[in-house]
């Protein structure tokens, strides 16, 4: 009887072992997107957690879109700078930092106009909360450093 028991212990433990995993939802999702699929996830996301109207929906997505043509041009470049083997220098490095900077501060001052003092407010916690997820994220990977 004893034998018995641990028999169905042991089987029970190693199916569950069997089971195959199943991938996070959201990321699956988010490879299998479009650019444009994902654009529209985002300012889905955006218009629940900020309760945007039809007009400001409206301008968030033109700001999500022309952002992501200037974040596009950006990736080619470094592709194709990558591609024909060059490196940047610390000069083009810095332009590059900087331009990004001037990006990100248009962007704030884009979505300034467009949101309620409250909801630009929440909008800057959204992304502070992403930030740190993504910092937590890095620190894993690194091994805990």
């Amino acid at each position: 009887m004893k034998n018995l028991i641990i028999a169905l212990a042991f089987g029970m433990g190693l199916t569950g072992f069997a089971q195959e995993a199943t991938p996070k939802p959201n990321k699956a999702d988010m490879e299998k997107m479009t650019p444009e699929q994902r654009q529209q996830k985002q300012l889905a996301h955006l218009t629940k957690e900020l309760t945007l109207d039809a007009k400001q929906q409206e301008a968030v997505g033109k700001i999500l879109s022309d952002k992501k043509a200037k974040m596009q041009d950006a990736k080619e470049q470094k592709d194709t700078r990558k591609a024909n083997g060059d490196k940047l220098t610390s000069e083009e490095r810095a332009a590059f930092r900087n331009n990004m900077q001037a990006e990100k501060e248009d962007t704030e001052a884009k979505m300034k106009a467009v949101l309620s003092a409250d909801q630009y407010q929440k909008w800057q916690d959204l992304r502070a909360e992403k930030k740190d997820k993504m910092k937590d994220k890095m620190k894993e990977r690194r091994g805990g450093m």
